[in-house]
């Protein structure tokens, strides 16, 4: 496996954004998880809050009140908190961080601080409850109610829809850029990017990495997403870099959100070659496909590679493209139509 560059704990990747890594790497997060403070000056939106680790508050708190950039005493340090997803790598971290922004106001305001204005926490709604983002809801409940804004209906959090913007704040205090909101499911259901056009990027999260390939729900479906931020940028919307959720950012955004889809594709196609080669009257086991796809790699990868192989059937077999047979696990029996 091709070692990774190391990052920075905390960079400013343009004038307007910076990213502070969750300081919980490992072989799913890579560097870390990536954060992001966007904006010119307070109040900013902070995308994703990491997982919880200590030592991810005092890098957030430092980036927050950097004394190199505008600061508005009178405005909160962030408005808006945007989750991109339910993973416990970009959520647990929010009491942390809202504990944080209470505790920075009041410092910052003095002894008679004026009331403070908490931030919105934003998400794209779950179709189906999820019990690792329960844990999310139920720690909101149990903290202070001025820790954060409901919504009008008193929800805690305020759900996204495709399409809707946010304002961010420039130097002026008067919002002059927005980040878009695409839904971006097949990671998880409820993945979203974030379009910010005064640096044509495109905030992918989990969906692209700035690194290696990322695991998927519903293959049919991540596919599908990954033609809606091709088509996104081809239909006018051009961006330029992406900011990921893990990894460095990528220049060439188009061209490796294009790649993605094509390493999918090239595998599909390889697993319909694999069935072709085939006699008619055999069948074919997900484990048979690993072995021929898979024989130049280590052994020890095959039971992973087990699963993108079952999850690329399952989405032929969706297309009715392939028959599943039966069996079990690795041992299922597959045919193409």
């Amino acid at each position: 496996m091709e070692a990774l560059r190391a990052l920075p704990s905390t960079t400013q990747l343009s004038k307007t954004v910076v990213r502070i890594l969750g300081q919980n790497p490992g072989p799913y997060t890579l560097q870390g998880t990536n954060t992001y403070l966007v904006g010119e000056r307070n109040p900013y939106i902070l995308i994703d809050t990491g997982e919880g680790k200590d030592a991810y508050i005092p890098l957030l708190e430092a980036a927050l009140r950097d004394a190199s950039r505008p600061h508005a005493v009178d405005r909160p340090y962030v408005s808006d908190i945007i989750l991109t997803h339910k993973h416990h790598d970009h959520t647990f971290g929010l009491p942390s961080v809202l504990d944080l922004l209470k505790r920075l106001w009041a410092t910052h305001c003095g002894s008679d601080p004026a009331p403070y204005q908490p931030p919105r926490i934003h998400k794209y709604p779950l179709t189906i409850p999820d019990t690792r983002f329960r844990t999310v809801l139920d720690t909101l409940s149990s903290i202070p109610s001025d820790s954060f804004t409901p919504d009008s209906s008193g929800n805690h959090i305020h759900e996204l829809r495709h399409g809707q913007t946010l304002d961010v704040t420039t130097v002026s205090a008067t919002p002059t850029s927005v980040l878009e909101v695409l839904h971006t499911p097949g990671h998880t259901t409820d993945s979203l990017c974030l379009y910010y056009p005064t640096d044509r990027a495109l905030f992918t999260a989990d969906t692209v990495l700035g690194h290696g390939s990322t695991v998927f729900e519903d293959l049919r479906t991540y596919m599908s997403s990954l033609r809606t931020m091709i088509d996104f940028s081809e239909g006018g919307a051009k961006y330029g870099p992406v900011y990921p959720g893990h990894g460095p950012v990528v220049e060439e955004g188009l061209k490796h959100v294009s790649g993605y889809l094509q390493n999918r594709q090239a595998r599909e196609d390889q697993i319909v070659q694999a069935l072709q080669s085939l006699p008619s009257e055999e069948y074919c086991t997900t484990w048979t496909l690993v072995s021929a796809i898979y024989k130049d790699y280590p052994r020890e990868l095959w039971d992973g590679a087990a699963r993108s192989v079952d999850m690329h059937l399952r989405k032929l077999e969706a297309d009715n493209r392939v028959v599943c047979h039966g069996g079990d696990g690795k041992h299922m029996e597959w045919e193409l139509v």
